[in-house]
């Protein structure tokens, strides 16, 4: 008898301290694995950081002046119409703006470049167009960016003292929870969506489907916009004008694969360019995607935002 309670003993400690070592391997492999994606969100916002210094990033606009139909003076000069900052001559030249056309003329004895060419005048393509034509002059460079129906002219300076002073974006703890599954449901007919600017216009997109998750028993949703073979959001939630920027803040999210499911990865959520300069013309949340949840995930607000 004794013998059968020490077998059924010892067989009930060797279940017990084989639970216990496989918990713990569990343990180990759920840690790694939480420890490899946080690594993987931290150099996501490194890289992020990067860009935003880059020539092409957001932290070294220094102006943006809407153009008027006809002449626009412009240079560093009290009297012209458009004011570029110290730095600049006084007198470069002027815009000409005809009819969504836009052409510069340069004033003699200036070295305003174009793809290193010096340039007297000549035709400037905008933004929209995917290959704007980029004037240059020191550290200096402006191009023609156009919204709806208006035109203006976009200012950098690559020394900006944002750029160089830049300490970086606080974001709330990585946390794996934020990472949700989402299923990616058609519109039987696309959807227009009105969305809002940061300069008083409205833009019009197309979303193609609702994106649908669930938090804390409930269930919300997103309208995306598809971009570059990836859905684009733009959000905001209760923490939006408090501890996040208060213009909302953006999102990519992988198309699904052919069963709808996809992730949503709230700790990739990022702030605007609006959040850093009142010279950027941001898109705003349209109304269908306000949640009404406190997202405490991804970048919070950066200073005081604009």
């Amino acid at each position: 008898m004794i013998k059968n309670i020490n077998k059924k003993t010892f067989a009930l400690i060797l279940i017990i301290v084989s639970m216990a070592f496989l918990f713990s391997a569990c343990s180990k492999k759920q840690s790694a694995a939480k420890i490899k994606y946080i690594r993987q969100i931290e150099q996501w916002h490194k890289k992020r950081i990067a860009n935003l210094k880059k020539e092409n990033g957001w932290l070294n606009l220094v102006g943006l002046f809407w153009l008027k139909e006809g002449t626009n003076k412009f240079g560093s000069d009290k009297s012209n119409d458009i004011i570029f900052p110290e730095g600049t001559p006084k007198f470069i030249g002027y815009f000409i703006l005809n009819n969504g056309n836009v052409k510069v003329k340069i004033n003699n004895g200036l070295n305003v470049k174009n793809d290193d060419k010096i340039i007297h005048e000549t035709e400037l393509k905008n933004d929209l167009s995917g290959n704007p034509t980029i004037l240059s002059y020191k550290s200096f460079r402006w191009f023609i960016i156009k919204r709806s129906d208006r035109y203006g002219v976009r200012l950098r300076n690559l020394e900006a003292p944002l750029v160089k002073n830049f300490k970086g974006i606080d974001y709330y703890p990585i946390n794996p929870e934020w990472k949700v599954q989402a299923i990616f449901e058609k519109y039987q007919d696309p959807k227009i969506l009105y969305i809002p600017t940061i300069i008083g216009t409205v833009e019009k997109d197309t979303s193609y489907g609702i994106l649908k998750f669930r938090l804390n028993g409930k269930e919300y949703h997103l309208n995306p916009i598809e971009e570059d073979n990836r859905f684009f959001v733009i959000f905001a939630d209760k923490t939006s004008g408090v501890e996040t920027y208060g213009g909302g803040r953006f999102l990519y999210v992988p198309k699904p694969a052919s069963s709808g499911k996809t992730v949503i990865d709230f700790n990739k959520a990022y702030n605007p360019p609006c959040a850093f300069t009142k010279f950027a013309t941001c898109p705003l949340p349209p109304k269908d995607n306000y949640l009404k949840l406190e997202i405490t995930a991804g970048e919070k607000n950066y200073g005081h935002g604009h």
